[in-house]
């Protein structure tokens, strides 16, 4: 094996890690939907929670990037411990998928049907669909499952690159002997963890694994001793991505990595005795693709047959290992390792954007109350909550945009744009709360009193403010675009009785019937009521142009007031409800 043997195996070896990495992240964006379907579907149930993690790691072909995900989902409170020990336990069975993809490799035979299988045959085929999807797909997810197809043809160049290189050890003693040392269990363990460790992908390290086997130099003895270690160096990835987590998320990662250490442990005490005492002919036997695939998925079956029963004491050991500090750890409302996963992680954000709709509602109909009866502790109750939408603008603003970089689909980009407007509304809506609040400790502080005719005026304005502010709410919340289209007439029939009221304040006035102090505080709770509502039209616009995957606002306004007959009818039957009362 000379200098250029030895710069073709780092080719092939760069090609097949970046080729295995490219086409993770791009099964895992064209799989988003359905990961969340059978996420969503989880139960305490054993089977499912194993058969959703084998599944779900055979598509994204990884399974790091799997426990990775559980780790966040537990750490976002989205799984639970014990349904993350089950889904863990199927990623270990689901990521022998690709070792077995790998060992077409080794097929040889003059049939054209048994050829066209062997990788190397099918795979520039694939990469020339590929290309054409990548460069002409108009949508993200052609794209997408270009970029797969790409990746799985890089990958297996690589593979083919790999084997070539080595091919010349076949005839080297030292390589052999090398590989005989492996032999001694221990340090075939440590050299697969550390191996694995150092890659972070148990697929890639038993891709290189069966690369060397090509060779015919590598025993069975050497390469089961291989393929335990990789099992345990897989769990890096999910022990470093726990770090800052909670801790049933960091219980989680150690339960990755107690299940694969209790399970190598299983198998060499059984392994020891074999080789040491019986050593049958099939240790010293050269190992091919096909065997290093089988002993792969044989290792991982056995493991879990074992052990799934046993998931219950896993998650006690984890809760050993990692005990309570004595009071209840909150759960991160927003976790990076979801952004992995675009999909899910937004769907994250839609839950945060839904408590802080409700939040910002709730405010502002209080500081409305407050007006009539106000209360020191629901004000203070009152500015919590405002400040707690400022921490929800914050951080679902940074997490957006952070999430915005990561590749997703069209409408999954849409979305990211529609929260972080609606975010900004809602801010503001309960920034509004605020004034209207500093207006009610106003009037109580300098005893400031509305005529009745005025308060009967305010009454009808802050029972349509009451109404649009309930309406947006529920079509965000529940993603009604029916009810969606009833905000924008209301709120043009809110800016009408502003100015009404307007009118009717400075009649007042110039009557003396009202002080120019009282004008203040009336102007003040009269903008901040109508700017409430501005908001919450367009949240409702959000919605619409969310659904119609366009997100220009003004169009759509214009749209919605000039072409639409039901915006008529709507602003006729809240012109109606919110009439103000006649002049007496």
């Amino acid at each position: 094996m000379d200098i250029f043997d030895t710069l073709k195996l780092a080719g092939g070896l760069s090609l097949f890690l970046f080729g295995m990495s490219v086409m993770s992240e791009a099964l895992e964006r064209r799989a988003e939907g359905s990961l969340k379907i059978l996420l969503a579907r989880l139960t305490q149930n054993k089977t499912a929670g194993f058969l959703t993690g084998l599944i779900v790691t055979a598509v994204i072909q990884s399974s790091s990037a799997a426990t990775v995900m559980v780790v966040g989902f537990v750490n976002s409170g989205v799984m639970t411990l014990q349904q993350a020990i089950n889904v863990i336990m199927g990623a270990n069975v689901g990521t022998t998928v690709t070792a077995w993809l790998l060992s077409l490799s080794g097929i040889s035979s003059d049939n054209l049907l048994v050829r066209m299988m062997k990788p190397t045959s099918f795979t520039p085929i694939l990469a020339t669909a590929g290309i054409l999807l990548f460069m002409f797909g108009k949508t993200s997810k052609k794209k997408d499952s270009g970029t797969i197809l790409l990746g799985f043809s890089t990958l297996m160049f690589g593979m083919d690159a790999m084997s070539g290189s080595v091919s010349g050890l076949a005839h080297v003693p030292a390589f052999r002997q090398m590989f005989l040392l492996f032999q001694n269990p221990i340090l075939g363990i440590l050299v697969g963890a550390v191996l694995t460790a150092v890659i972070q992908s148990s697929s890639a390290s038993v891709g290189i694994l069966q690369a060397l086997a090509s060779t015919g130099q590598v025993s069975y003895g050497a390469a089961m001793p291989i393929i335990m270690g990789q099992n345990i160096g897989t769990c890096a990835t999910a022990l470093l991505s726990s770090f800052g987590a909670t801790k049933n998320a960091r219980r989680a990662a150690v339960v990755h990595l107690a299940f694969n250490i209790l399970g190598t442990l299983i198998l060499l005490l059984t392994f020891l005795p074999v080789s040491l005492f019986l050593r049958p002919p099939l240790l010293d036997q050269p190992a091919t693709l096909f065997g290093i695939a089988l002993t792969h998925s044989a290792f991982n079956i056995f493991c879990t047959l074992i052990l799934l029963p046993a998931s219950s004491l896993l998650e006690k050991l984890a809760i050993r290992l990692i005990p309570d500090a004595g009071k209840d750890e909150a759960a991160s409302e927003l976790d990076e390792r979801l952004l992995a996963t675009p999909h899910i992680a937004l769907d994250r954000c839609y839950t945060l954007v839904r408590k802080m709709a409700e939040l910002s509602t709730d405010s502002l109909k209080t500081g409305i109350e407050l007006l009539a009866r106000y209360d020191k502790q629901t004000a203070k109750e009152v500015r919590a909550a405002e400040e707690k939408c400022d921490y929800y603008e914050d951080i679902l603003g940074t997490y957006l945009v952070r999430l915005s970089s990561y590749q997703m689909s069209d409408a999954d980009s849409g979305n990211v744009s529609m929260i972080l407007k609606v975010i900004g509304d809602l801010e503001r809506i309960s920034d509004h709360s605020i004034n209207i609040l500093e207006s009610a400790e106003e009037l109580r502080e300098k005893k400031i009193q509305f005529t009745e005719e005025a308060k009967k005026e305010l009454a009808v304005l802050c029972s349509a403010v009451s109404e649009i502010m309930t309406l947006s709410c529920t079509a965000f919340v529940e993603n009604d675009l029916e009810l969606s289209r009833n905000i924008e007439p209301l709120e043009q029939v809110i800016d009408d009785l502003k100015e009404e009221m307007r009118n009717a304040h400075v009649l007042r006035l110039k009557n003396g019937v009202c002080s120019i102090e009282t004008g203040f505080v009336w102007l003040d709770l009269l903008t901040s009521l109508e700017r409430a509502a501005d908001h919450c039209s367009n949240i409702a616009i959000c919605i619409v142009d969310a659904a119609k995957n366009n997100m220009n606002l003004h169009r759509s306004l214009s749209v919605m007031k000039k072409e639409s007959p039901y915006y008529q009818k709507q602003y006729a039957y809240y012109s109606e409800k919110y009439a103000l009362p006649k002049l007496t």
